[in-house]
C-alpha cells in the first residue's frame, strides 16, 4: 500500500506498525516524533500503529545543539 512519507509517496507491506517503518528506515534508538494525518502519535503506540492506505506520516529526528 502506498503512504506519503515526508512529503514523498512511499510503498509499504499492508500490517506495518510505526515501530516496524522506523526499524526499516534505520532510525531505532533515535529521539524522533512521528506524526500520522497532522497527529503525533506517542511513542508508546508505536508498536501498535497500523498506517492505512493513503496516510500521510512525518517523522522528524531531535537533534541538539546551542
Amino acid at each position: 500500500m502506498q503512504i506519503m512519507l515526508n512529503g514523498e509517496a512511499r510503498e509499504i507491506a499492508e500490517d506495518l506498525t510505526a515501530a516496524q517503518l522506523i526499524e526499516e528506515l534505520g532510525l531505532s534508538g533515535q529521539r524522533l516524533a512521528v506524526e500520522v494525518n497532522r497527529e503525533i502519535l506517542p511513542r508508546s503506540g508505536f508498536a501498535e500503529h497500523r498506517f492505512q492506505p493513503g496516510d500521510r506520516v512525518e517523522i522528524v529526528r531531535a537533534i541538539g545543539g546551542g
